[in-house]
């Protein structure tokens, strides 16, 4: 696990799917998402969508090459007057630098658009900067969510190492921000005796109200087998003797054999409250915008302009 974790930069490999959006349900939430890529090179050590499952999710990268074209004909044979929002990625970054390449991302924004899509995109990446006008453009149906854990650049590299600094994205939130598109950050995951301390987080909020954001919310880090494994090499990284004191947060002993282990409620609870005070205080809302709810259809666009002529 640690070779794969710090290895060296990824291959790409281009593939092609059959179906590009689906269902999705968390903690009671269902949804739409797509994800145009498979795997991701940020590295982040709590990573969720790695596991037995994808063991080259961080050193191989696949391009879903045709996913613009299938969202264009699912789009256009959809069943329902009602789309619910998209969510754009849910297992990956659709900003990681695949997409510089490829540019998958962008042409799947554009399809949804063309189709008056509501979405919201998850990124960690400042590479959304390139697409500010596309977005820009539709910002009455979309939000755009940053994932910042922290503003410290000596816990980043360790926790997070193929991501960009935290005042890159707060510059480009800012820009999106005087664009008039509705922002958002998640401070996901808030990480115990790491990151969890008013210091911590009172710097992630003044950044997002400086940075003109409009909603943060936050979740704790969840441990699972693979993730506590690169957890403590990321303890040991930033020189913290802290696994004691984690198996009390979370109440369990080792080998951790479990599908998810989440935090002590009360330890949750406390954490989470102080996070929504901080937010509340500095004028910003705890949830999601309501302008991102489900929108009707429009296939006025069928026979018109091709996908491959669309214009950004």
């Amino acid at each position: 696990m640690p070779e794969l974790w710090y290895s060296a930069a990824p291959e790409y490999e281009s593939k092609s799917s059959k179906s590009i959006i689906h269902r999705f349900v968390v903690k009671g939430h269902t949804g739409l998402t797509i994800n145009p890529y498979q795997g991701c090179q940020h590295r982040c050590a709590y990573c969720y969508a790695t596991y037995e499952w994808a063991p080259e999710f961080y050193d191989r990268i696949y391009a879903k090459i045709n996913a613009a074209e299938i969202l264009e004909k699912e789009m256009a044979s959809w069943k329902h007057g009602e789309i619910d929002p998209v969510m754009i990625s849910s297992a990956t970054d659709p900003y990681q630098p695949a997409e510089i390449r490829y540019g998958l991302t962008r042409k799947c924004v554009q399809v949804l658009q063309k189709y008056n899509a509501p979405y919201y995109v998850f990124t960690k990446s400042a590479i959304i900067e390139r697409d500010l006008k596309l977005h820009a453009r539709y910002r009455h149906n979309c939000f755009i969510v940053w994932s910042i854990t922290t503003c410290s650049e000596k816990i980043r590299r360790a926790v997070e190492p193929g991501t960009p600094p935290a005042n890159r994205i707060f510059d480009v939130i800012r820009k999106f921000s005087d664009a008039g598109v509705c922002c958002g950050v998640n401070v996901d995951p808030i990480i115990p005796l790491v990151t969890d301390n008013d210091s911590e987080l009172q710097r992630v909020v003044d950044c997002c109200k400086e940075a003109g954001v409009s909603n943060v919310f936050g979740a704790i880090l969840r441990l699972r087998t693979d993730i506590w494994e690169r957890m403590k090499m990321t303890f040991k990284i930033l020189g913290l003797d802290v696994v004691e004191q984690y198996k009390q947060i979370f109440r369990f002993e080792e080998p951790l054999d479990a599908n998810y282990v989440s935090a002590d409620s009360s330890y949750q609870d406390r954490t989470l409250g102080r996070l929504k005070s901080m937010i509340l205080e500095r004028g910003m809302s705890f949830d999601f915008p309501k302008h991102i709810c489900p929108k009707n259809i429009d296939k006025s666009c069928l026979g018109q302009t091709s996908l491959l002529s669309y214009v950004s």
